[in-house]
């Protein structure tokens, strides 16, 4: 894939995807990826501003965003970006309030194509933190667990706030 940046963070690097006029994607690549500078403006504002978030995570964004995705997911995403930094909200309570179905839900946080600057890590399981970037384990979740101590989430027992 053609990246116009690869950034290295605390967990491995985020290859950057956007258009002269908005981001359009952010993968998570492996830790061994070369970085690569960005080349064009809007990536390196991108980078500047993810660097930012890492520093300090009450760092605003501001760059224009262009998820694809169908209308459901489009509020999904939407009432994402609604949840504060340092708070959760379940899959659950999410579906309640779009009058969805947490699968569904579940199915638009993992189908994300701009995690952290739309945070889906905010969206964690009843009794559990969930998944992220469609998976339940491994190096994903030890990703969004970052995320969420990053931002000062508390969690309660059930969900493992000690691992945390």
């Amino acid at each position: 894939m053609d990246y116009q940046a690869k950034l290295t963070v605390p967990f491995g690097v985020l290859g950057i995807l956007c258009d002269e006029h908005a981001l359009l994607g952010i993968d998570f690549l492996s830790a061994t990826e070369k970085s690569q500078r960005a080349t064009n403006a809007l990536a390196k504002t991108v980078c500047e501003q993810l660097l930012a978030y890492f520093a300090n995570p009450d760092a605003k964004f501001s760059v224009p965003l262009k998820p694809n995705g169908t209308a459901h997911q489009q509020k999904v995403w939407q009432a994402m970006c609604n949840i504060p930094r340092g708070k959760t909200r379940s899959y659950g309570e999410v579906a309640a309030e779009l009058k969805s179905a947490a699968q569904a839900v579940g199915q638009a946080c993992g189908a994300n194509p701009i995690p952290i600057l739309i945070p889906c890590h905010r969206i964690v399981g009843k009794s559990g933190l969930g998944g992220f970037m469609r998976h339940a384990s491994g190096e994903s979740i030890d990703i969004k667990r970052w995320l969420l101590a990053h931002e000062g989430a508390t969690l309660s027992p059930l969900m493992g706030e000690s691992e945390i």
